[in-house]
């Protein structure tokens, strides 16, 4: 047990390293930036943003029904994120394998002593890291913005809120590991996990046009679903065992690619 331990902390930071040393990791974590803070200033300073909607309502003498300020930025600002993530969490997941294909170095990983799981449990590790770093300096700005509001939200909404972001962000990645180890064309897997991600993101909407358990059972897969009741501060187990399945299968379907290419290889 120690062993894999440590075989995955050598995976992770090595993953993390790389991250950090490439250019085009700072140059999507530089348009999540600029695009999200783009969207943080319009929520509430844009002529229909929260600020002046409560100013209006205020000069007007309209006080019924009472809008939380607070709670609807964080509700606003926690959608918009995720709906940035889906086209940043393919860019970020699509080098994992692939890189490694295009290298040659696949086949040294898959005949070495480390096991599969280990292997893309570290590469998981490091990549979710690295795009949890992405969002504290927005976290930071969210905290202004939250400083002055009275009554403050409560922190369990923050924290199932923004612990619903990275869940997302690790059932994605995890998802995208598993199409990058099946090619080692980057632009390829980025585009395939996007296609797949976009279809669990929307499948609510199938599901509500089928009805009939058929229809339930397929709402059920919904990312944007759980993901909503998670930013609501709706504490749902079904939501988080959701995100943990979609993390775990993709890390075991990852382990079985990588192994079914070890059998080829011997």
């Amino acid at each position: 047990m120690l062993v894999m331990i440590s075989n995955i902390v050598a995976i992770y930071r090595k993953e993390l390293q790389s991250y950090f040393a490439s250019p085009l990791a700072y140059a999507i974590a530089a348009v999540f930036w600029l695009i999200t803070g783009y969207f943080l200033i319009a929520i509430l300073l844009a002529p229909d943003g929260l600020i002046p909607q409560i100013g209006q309502r205020d000069q007007m003498g309209i006080t019924e029904p009472p809008i939380d300020v607070a709670y609807e930025f964080l509700q606003l600002f926690l959608r918009i994120m995720g709906s940035l993530s889906l086209f940043v969490l393919p860019a970020l997941s699509m080098g994992l394998y692939a890189e490694e294909r295009k290298r040659g170095t696949l086949e040294l990983l898959a005949t070495s002593p480390l096991t599969n799981w280990a292997v893309a449990t570290g590469k998981l590790l490091g990549v979710l890291t690295f795009y949890t770093t992405m969002l504290l300096p927005l976290l930071f700005c969210e905290a202004i913005a939250l400083s002055s509001s009275n009554p403050p939200v409560p922190p369990a909404v923050l924290l199932l809120g923004h612990g619903g972001l990275i869940l997302l962000a690790a059932g994605v990645l995890s998802l995208g590991m598993f199409i990058s180890s099946l090619t080692d064309s980057t632009i390829l897997s980025a585009i395939l996990t996007f296609a797949l991600v976009l279809f669990l993101w929307v499948i609510d909407a199938a599901a509500v046009g089928i009805g009939g358990p058929f229809g339930t059972a397929l709402g059920h897969l919904s990312l944007l679903t759980h993901y909503t009741n998670l930013v609501k501060g709706v504490f749902d187990t079904s939501s988080l065992i959701m995100f943990a399945s979609y993390i775990i299968l993709g890390v075991f379907l990852t382990a079985q690619s990588i192994d079914a290419l070890r059998y080829q290889r011997s």
